[in-house]
Order: structure tokens, then C-alpha cells, then sequence
């Protein structure tokens, strides 16, 4: 089977697929190690129409179906060694060409990274750990009398997706109380997991940890806004690992600003970076970090590992785990 790497940014494909798993990969495949560009592909469709397999990640190009038609006629599989499809499958999908993606290894390190933020939060590190700095040990110490800590307490998680999932089965080893918004989330499937469904508003009203980790489409745009996040106990944190787009920014800011007492945890924003003298730098009770959830340094190998796997069961004509459905993108992340 021919097969290549498609990729727009060289400096990564092989961070994700790594020395051993491009030697399977040529075993399996014959794969070359260059790296193809959508520019290399449209400069001569004829060299790839023989192509029945593609290996990429983060910056796997978007092709029209007109395109894909094109330059890939005989174009069987695609293996995204990355999390989220959205921005490139459906073109595929619409083609008769099968997806997988390594979304599942990916949410591991954000997972972990939300996990962290969470046990952190209930214990009262944001908040008294500012308040050190800013007023003295006596108001730190005076804020953490209120704090609950991590026995009992009530943690919100705003979609059941896959990370979102993972998530809440990380959190099974302390002794919590997980409430979760996600209308795709049957009841039954819920009382598996051990956690209580619940409309947004009340999410926010009883959470001392709100995590969010809706899907990125349309219908979520904005969803998160200044009549919820008003509701949000005393000394609460917002957690955002998911993405930027579900909250209305300029709401958050307000509540930020009318409650010093609340902290937002912000790994992504709308648009990344924010823009320049954005009040997310400079206020007290915001924390930036630059998109660093997901899987970065030798964490990333994990997902060429996973869509090595994905091939070789292809291959032989075993079941595959992690192909994407055209059905799975109105609900992934």
C-alpha cells in the first residue's frame, strides 16, 4: 500500500511519529521519510494519485472534496496523529476516506493537566496563594478557613466528551462529587460513570471547580456567559483546557473584575493569543497559559504510537478503535 506524510509543518511530524515508529510504519508501508505539503500535492496531483494512505498531525492541510478527488482518487485512509479533526475531516469523510485520529492519546496529558488544576482549586492554591502576595500571609490564611478541600467537594464538568471522560474517571480516586452538562450524555451511561447530570445554571451555582470541555462547533459558540459565570460560589474557579470559542470573554472579564474572590484558569482564549491590552494579562484573578494542555515534548510520541497501532490493525483486517465518524464530529471536542 503507498502511503506518505502530509504534513504543513515539518518541525513536527516526526516528534509525533518517532525514530521506532517510522521504522514499523516502513515495514508496514514502504512509507518515505519526506514530508509532503498541500502546495507539493496541487503542484503535480499525478504523483499522488497512486497514494492509498496518509500519515499526518498538527498541520495536516485542508482539501476540498473537489481537491481530494483530484490529487488522491485511490486515497483509502487517513491517520492524524493529533486530537482534533474537525478543521479537515469532513471533506475526507465525504470522499469514502476512513479517519483516525489519536484524540484519545491526546487527551491524556489534558486530562492529567485539568485533574491537577482541579485538586489545587478545591484546596484553595489560586486563591490564597494571590492573596499571599498581594495582602500577607493573615488574608491568605484567613481565605483558606473557607475552602473545602478535596473531601466532599463539588467539581462541574461541562461536557462528557472524551477527555471530558477522562477527566472524570481520573478524579474516581478522591472522594468527590462530579456534576456533569452534557446533553449527548445518556442517564444510564451516566450513573456509570458515577456522576450526576444537571442543567448548566445549576453546574455553576453548586461547583467549586467548573471544567470546561464542550465540543467546538456552531451550536457552543458563546454558550458560557456573564448569567452563569455570576452564579459561581465564592472562591470558585473556571478551568478552561477545552477551547476558547464556548465563552463570551468581555462576560468573563466583568465577573472577574466584580468578583477579586473568583480565579479563571485559562489554557485557551478566542482568538490565541488574546489580542494586545487584553484585561486577561493584567488581571489579578486570570491565568494564561499558552495552549500548553495537550500533549508537548515526548508526550506527543504517545499519539504516533497510537496511530501506529491504528495501521497495523487496518492492515490485517482487525478492529480499529479510533476512527472518526462523520456522526463523532457534532460532539467532539
Amino acid at each position: 500500500m503507498k502511503a506518505i506524510f502530509l504534513c504543513e509543518k515539518n518541525d513536527k511530524i516526526f516528534k509525533v511519529y518517532a525514530p521506532e515508529a517510522v521504522c514499523e510504519l516502513q515495514k508496514l508501508t514502504n512509507v518515505q521519510k519526506t514530508i509532503y505539503t498541500k502546495e507539493d500535492v496541487l503542484r503535480d496531483p499525478a504523483s499522488f494519485h497512486e497514494v492509498e494512505m496518509i500519515f499526518s498531525t498538527w498541520g495536516m492541510p485542508v482539501f476540498s472534496e473537489a481537491e481530494i478527488k483530484r490529487c488522491f482518487p485511490r486515497l483509502e485512509v487517513l491517520f492524524y496523529g493529533a486530537g482534533s479533526v474537525q478543521k479537515f475531516a469532513r471533506p475526507f469523510l465525504n470522499c469514502g476516506v476512513k479517519v483516525f485520529s489519536a484524540w484519545a492519546a491526546n487527551g491524556v496529558p489534558v486530562a492529567e493537566m485539568t485533574v491537577a488544576q482541579i485538586i489545587l482549586a478545591n484546596k484553595g492554591y489560586f486563591l490564597t496563594s494571590r492573596l499571599y502576595h498581594a495582602s500577607g500571609r493573615a488574608a491568605a490564611k484567613a481565605a483558606f478557613q473557607k475552602c473545602t478541600g478535596n473531601y466532599g467537594e463539588t467539581v462541574g464538568i461541562i461536557g462528557a466528551g472524551m477527555i471530558g471522560k477522562l477527566v472524570i474517571q481520573m478524579l474516581k480516586s478522591y472522594r468527590l462529587k462530579v456534576l456533569v452538562f452534557d446533553p449527548f450524555l445518556p442517564q444510564e451511561k451516566a450513573e456509570e460513570l458515577g456522576v450526576e447530570k444537571c442543567e448548566l445554571s445549576e453546574l455553576f451555582e453548586r461547583s467549586f471547580v467548573v471544567s470546561n470541555h464542550l465540543a467546538n462547533n456552531p451550536q457552543t459558540v458563546g454558550m458560557l456567559n456573564y448569567p452563569l459565570f455570576s452564579k459561581m460560589r465564592e472562591g470558585a474557579v473556571f478551568i478552561n483546557t477545552g477551547r476558547g470559542a464556548q465563552v463570551v470573554e468581555e462576560d468573563l472579564v466583568r465577573v472577574l473584575r466584580e468578583r477579586p474572590d473568583l480565579t479563571a484558569l485559562l489554557d485557551v482564549t478566542d482568538p490565541e493569543p488574546p489580542v494586545e491590552h487584553h484585561p486577561f494579562y493584567t488581571l489579578p484573578n486570570c491565568r494564561l497559559t499558552p495552549h500548553i494542555a495537550g500533549s508537548a515534548g515526548d508526550e506527543v510520541a504517545r499519539m504516533g504510537e497510537l496511530m501506529l497501532c491504528e495501521a497495523k490493525a487496518y492492515l490485517s483486517g482487525s478492529p480499529t478503535q479510533y476512527e472518526v465518524s462523520e456522526a463523532m464530529l457534532k460532539t467532539m471536542a
